[in-house]
């Protein structure tokens, strides 16, 4: 299976550790705004990422694909089949990828990928409107998480995925998980990432992210 994007990209990485939790074999590829590959805009005809190739099925959209890769590799599975499970599973990876991740990546954005690394600058009083929204949900998923387990409790699944990659890329601009201020946030999120799938592509990440934050 082809992956297109890069891992500092939430959604990128929540595709790459679902597949690595599953054991599927797959290959990074470039892709995103602007890119030109035929690869790519095959997959993803809105020319976002991630968007995978897996043996010719093309899609993008990083629930999609996790949606995909569960049905179609069940083990383990990372959706529960508890209808009630279920719904706060697909919950939490819309708060991942909406409040979550829509306040914080104003900040990632016009602080470090556009003036940085696309060098086509960035927005300073987005970026702190931003940092102002994030202490709404990262306070509410404080009252939320466990004393331990998962999101779900006992079960791991994409809502542990989908959250916690959503912090590891905020970390990049310094507003990971603020382990004295939000403790059980904390102690969750280094479960998540004691995990040998994260761990996995953590590592791959890191040489890719050296690269990127040298240039920046």
């Amino acid at each position: 299976m082809k992956i297109y994007g890069a891992l500092i990209s939430p959604f990128v990485r929540k595709v790459a550790v679902v597949a690595t939790e599953k054991g599927i074999a797959f290959e990074m590829a470039r892709g995103g705004p602007g890119s030109a590959d035929p690869g790519f805009l095959a997959a993803s005809p809105l020319a976002k990422i991630p968007a995978i190739d897996d043996d010719g099925f093309t899609l993008a959209d990083s629930t999609a694909i996790a949606l995909y890769l569960d049905a179609k590799y069940p083990e383990p599975q990372l959706l529960p089949a508890d209808p009630q499970a279920r719904g706060k599973a697909v919950f939490y990876d819309e708060f991942a990828d909406t409040v979550l991740g829509g306040a914080g990546l104003k900040v990632l954005f016009n602080r470090l990928v556009g003036p940085k690394l696309l060098k086509v600058g960035g927005d300073e009083a987005v970026a702190k409107q931003g940092e102002a929204e994030l202490p709404r949900w990262t306070d509410w998923l404080e009252s939320a998480v466990p004393e331990s387990g998962w999101l779900l409790g006992e079960t791991f699944s994409l809502a542990d995925i989908a959250v916690a990659s959503t912090f590891r890329t905020l970390a990049y601009v310094n507003l990971g998980v603020d382990a004295a201020a939000r403790p059980k946030t904390a102690a969750w999120y280094d479960r998540v990432a004691a995990r040998p799938a994260w761990q996995a592509i953590a590592a791959q990440e890191d040489v890719f992210a050296a690269k990127i934050m040298a240039l920046a």
